[in-house]
């Protein structure tokens, strides 16, 4: 069984690097790194990106392990304290902050196309608040006049099987079966399919098409160019 790694495994191996004497291949191994990673630390090539970490403050190693690891460079670090993993726990999906504005768009958008999905449905399928969603619903949000409804799965709020795994979830428990409106979804899908197949293959055509008229041109450039350098050489040598 391996054992742990450290916390910040990159900023620790930088701190070994500037600080010990241990070989490259102790720091990788006891890191969990590729010995060209440590390499390149020691090079300066990838220090600078990290800020360096002291593991025997944070417990995970003791001066007298590092000692071991100098003397002897066949030598194995022991991790002393393993890290303590933490855990998300349960509550609304994580959005990344650059799509945080989004969501009054996503949230906006599944209120108009799916009025049966319940405030607690959207708040797990987009990650947000019931009372925002209420505030959007009621139109009392803050940003109301700046809101536009968006497919959340454009504004990657969402995975469209995500979405429609909620939706048919909900039409199953209201009981509500479609089968037609799947067959046309069907239909236009593959309609949709054919119309960019025959969009590609004509664009390919035309740039064919288009490389071979530019090719026709430099040549005809070429055995104009050839033709006047020839006559020019030819009146040259008359005179």
């Amino acid at each position: 069984m391996t054992q742990p790694t450290p916390l910040m495994p990159h900023a620790t191996a930088s701190w070994l690097v500037d600080t010990t004497a241990l070989s490259f291949e102790q720091i990788a191994e006891f890191c969990g790194l590729h010995i060209l990673e440590v390499q390149a630390m020691a090079d300066d090539l990838a220090s600078s990106k990290y800020t360096g970490r002291d593991p025997v403050r944070s417990g995970e190693l003791t001066m007298a392990e590092i000692e071991k690891g100098q003397a002897d460079a066949n030598y194995t670090l022991q991790m002393q304290k393993a890290p303590v993993t933490v855990n998300r726990t349960k509550g609304a999906r994580y959005t990344p902050v650059s799509k945080r504005q989004d969501k009054p768009d996503g949230i906006a958008w599944v209120l108009r196309s799916h009025p049966e999905i319940s405030d607690t449905q959207i708040g797990k399928l987009i990650g947000t608040t019931r009372n925002t969603i209420t505030a959007i619903r009621e139109r009392s949000h803050w940003n109301i006049a700046n809101i536009q409804a968006k497919d959340p799965v454009t504004l990657g709020l969402c995975s469209q099987r995500e979405l429609d795994a909620l939706v048919a979830k909900v039409a199953k428990k209201a009981g509500i079966v479609d089968t037609g409106a799947d067959e046309r979804l069907g239909n236009d899908r593959e309609a949709l399919i054919e119309e960019l197949r025959a969009e590609r293959d004509a664009a390919t055509k035309l740039a064919g098409e288009a490389a071979q008229e530019a090719e026709a041109a430099a040549w005809l450039e070429a055995k104009r160019a050839a033709e006047a350098s020839g006559e020019a050489n030819g009146e040259t040598v008359e005179e």
